[in-house]
C-alpha cells in the first residue's frame, strides 16, 4: 500500500481501538489499557488533536497506587477473553483494579516531548502531571532498587515489556514453578499463533510470580528483594536514565528546583553503577540476573538503548554499535528482538527475535541524537517497509517484514502517524 494511503488507516485503527478517552492495544488480545502503549499512542494523537493526546495520559496516571507505581494494566472492565485479569491479580483496589506490576517509564519522556513541541496549553498539562510522574520516579528508585545497588531491577518479564525475551531465562530457570497454581485456560493463544507466543512453562512461572506477589500483599519493595525473580533489564534501566532526564528537565523549566536536584542524584548514582550491567566479555549492555550476578549472553533490542538514555563510555557505545553493525547484515529489517546469532533466536515468537516499532522509535531517536544517522536511518526505513508491505501489526519478523501477533495494533498506528508517515507533522516527529 502506498505510504500516504496508510495515513487513514492508521486513523481508522486508533478510533477503532478508542474506548471513551483511552485506547486499547488491540480488541480482544489485549482488551485493556496498557501502561507504555498508551504512552505511545498519544503521540499518534497529537498531530491531529492534543487534547485527546492529553487526556490518554491523565487517564493512564487514574490508576496510580498510593505508593507512587503506575500500573503495567488498568483493568476498567473485567473481559473474560483475557488471562489473567484482575481476579488473579487480586491488588489493593484503587479507582479501577490493576496490574500488580509497572512498565517501562516512556510516559515522562512522550510529556516531554509533547511539551518540546508543543505551546502553553501543553506545558499546563504537563504541569499537572508532574508531580504524578516524580511520584513515579520515586517508586522506581525505592521500591525496584535491590539492597546494594543504584540500579533498578524488574521483578517480572512482563514488567520489562519484553515478555518471554531470552533474556529472562537466566532468572526463570532458577525458579521454580508453583504447584499449588489454580488451574487456568490462557486466551491469548486463541486469538494468536500459538507458536508467536511464550511458552505454556513460561506462563506457569510468570503466574508464580504473581501468586508470590499477593503473598507479601503486593509490597513492592519486598517483591524486589525477596520475590522468586529479580533480573537487571537494560531496557528499564536506560527508558528511566531517560525520563529521569527529562524530567529534571521539566522539574527546572516549572520551578521544581527540589525535585530537580533529587532527579539529578539518581542520575549521577545510575551512571555511576552502570558498568553492574556492562558484560565486560560480551562487549554489551546485557540483562543480569540479581541473585547470581550471572549475564544473559545475547544481544536484544534493549541493548542499544544506551544511545537513547545518552549512558555508557564512549568504547561501550562503540562496541555496541559493533553489535549493531554486525546485526545489521543478519537481517532484512533492523532491530530484531534477540540477537539473530543466538540459538535461542525465533523470526516469528514474540520477543525472541520479531521487531518492535516502539523499540525501533527509542532506538531511532538515540542513534539521530548520537548523529549515527545510516543506523538511524535504517531503523526507520524498515519498519515502514514492514508496515507498507504487511500492514499494522504488534511486531514483524526481522527476516522477510512479514507481521507478527496482534492486528490493527494501535501503537503501530500511532508511530507510523507521529514518525513513519510521509505527511506526518513536524512536531509530532
Amino acid at each position: 500500500m502506498n505510504r500516504n494511503a496508510l495515513d487513514q488507516t492508521a486513523r481508522s485503527i486508533l478510533q477503532k481501538n478508542d474506548r471513551g478517552g483511552y485506547t486499547v492495544p488491540t480488541d480482544r488480545l489485549y482488551p485493556y489499557q496498557w501502561n507504555w502503549d498508551s504512552a505511545f499512542v498519544s503521540l499518534g494523537f497529537a498531530g491531529d488533536d492534543r487534547a485527546r493526546a492529553w487526556q490518554e495520559l491523565f487517564l493512564l496516571v487514574e490508576g496510580q497506587w498510593d505508593d507512587g507505581m503506575i500500573p503495567h494494566i488498568i483493568f476498567r472492565q473485567d473481559d473474560p477473553d483475557y488471562f489473567p485479569g484482575p481476579s488473579v491479580w487480586n491488588t489493593p483496589a484503587g479507582k479501577y483494579p490493576t496490574g500488580g506490576i509497572s512498565q517501562p517509564p516512556v510516559l515522562t519522556s512522550v510529556v516531554t516531548d509533547l511539551v518540546d513541541s508543543g505551546d502553553e496549553t501543553d506545558l499546563a498539562y504537563a504541569k499537572k502531571l508532574f508531580d504524578q510522574l516524580y511520584r513515579w520516579h520515586t517508586w522506581w528508585h525505592h521500591a525496584r532498587t535491590p539492597e546494594g545497588s543504584s540500579l533498578i531491577a524488574t521483578v517480572h518479564p512482563w514488567e520489562t515489556g519484553r515478555d518471554n525475551c531470552p533474556d529472562w531465562d537466566l532468572g526463570l530457570d532458577r525458579m521454580t514453578a508453583s504447584t499449588d497454581l489454580p488451574p487456568y485456560t490462557r486466551r491469548d493463544t486463541s486469538h494468536v499463533d500459538p507458536s508467536m507466543r511464550p511458552s505454556d512453562a513460561q506462563y506457569d512461572k510468570y503466574l508464580t510470580i504473581v501468586m508470590a506477589g499477593r503473598a507479601v500483599d503486593w509490597d513492592q519493595k519486598r517483591l524486589t528483594n525477596e520475590g522468586p525473580f529479580a533480573m537487571y533489564c537494560p531496557g528499564l534501566i536506560f527508558i528511566l536514565h531517560r525520563a529521569d532526564k527529562d524530567l529534571k528537565r521539566l522539574a527546572h523549566r516549572i520551578g521544581k528546583t527540589a525535585e530537580a536536584d533529587q532527579l539529578a542524584a539518581w542520575i549521577a548514582a545510575t551512571e555511576a553503577d552502570l558498568d553492574r550491567i556492562w558484560n565486560p566479555d560480551f562487549k554489551a549492555f546485557c540483562a543480569r540476573d540479581v541473585r547470581s550476578g550471572a549475564f544473559a549472553d545475547g544481544f536484544s533490542n534493549a541493548s542499544p538503548l544506551c544511545f537513547y538514555a545518552h549512558a555508557g563510555t564512549q568504547d561501550q557505545l562503540l562496541a555496541t554499535l559493533d553489535h549493531v553493525h554486525r546485526i545489521s547484515h543478519k537481517v532484512g529489517h533492523l532491530m530484531p528482538s534477540w540477537d539473530p546469532d543466538h540459538p535461542a533466536f525465533e523470526s516469528k515468537r514474540y520477543w525472541c527475535g520479531p521487531l518492535w516499532p516502539q523499540m525501533n522509535f527509542l532506538l531511532w531517536k538515540g542513534l539521530v541524537e548520537h548523529h549515527q544517522t545510516y543506523l538511524a536511518h535504517r531503523t526507520q526505513n524498515d519498519l515502514a517497509r514492514a508496515i507498507e508491505a504487511s500492514g499494522f501489526w504488534e511486531c514483524f519478523d526481522p527476516t522477510d517484514g512479514s507481521g507478527c501477533v496482534g492486528t490493527d495494533f494501535s501503537w503501530t498506528a500511532a508511530l507510523w502517524l507521529a514518525w513513519l508517515s510521509p505527511s506526518r507533522k513536524k512536531a509530532a516527529a
